[in-house]
């Protein structure tokens, strides 16, 4: 997965102590109702399509740019489905990043899946009932996105 220049620009001065970032997730259906999933080149699972939104971009752009650049699918984000803070992450050069996930029901309004980055081996689109091996954090995604309910977060605890 490619690092952000401006992640790059904070790392050199924060160094590998944990960064708050945001994240985004698009969640893309197709008119038939199949989910988009792309093989990623780090674990060579199968996943959902997400990003990190550069300085000033607004998160639904996000997800639309990651879609395309990730699969060469068009879409149009319908609603907010999910908003989680995510627990950290320490990658494998020990950088250390939690990420404040932001996920989108998408709709797809073109082009033709395909690999169109070198983040992903595969890119398919799968009937939600026949889907590959996904992990929680995929799978619960789907589930609120298939869902008319208002978005997901964790309960506030009292304070």
């Amino acid at each position: 997965m490619a690092t952000p220049d401006f992640i790059r620009t904070l790392r050199a001065s924060a160094g590998r102590q944990l960064l708050w970032l945001p994240g985004v997730t698009a969640i893309v259906f197709d008119d038939e109702g199949r989910v988009l999933l792309g093989r990623r080149t780090d674990t060579r699972k199968w996943s959902v399509v997400g990003g990190i939104p550069e300085p000033g971009e607004q998160p639904a752009d996000c997800a639309v740019r990651e879609v395309f650049e990730e699969t060469a699918v068009r879409c149009l984000p319908e609603r907010v489905v999910l908003v989680q803070a995510l627990q950290p992450v320490t990658y494998d050069n020990g950088d250390v990043c939690q990420y404040m996930d932001i996920t989108f029901r998408c709709r797809a309004v073109g082009g033709e899946a395909r690999v169109n980055d070198d983040e992903s081996l595969e890119v398919g689109w799968f009937e939600v009932d026949a889907l590959p091996e996904l992990n929680e954090f995929a799978l619960h995604r789907i589930k609120q996105a298939m869902t008319e309910e208002p978005a997901w977060f964790a309960p506030a605890t009292a304070g």
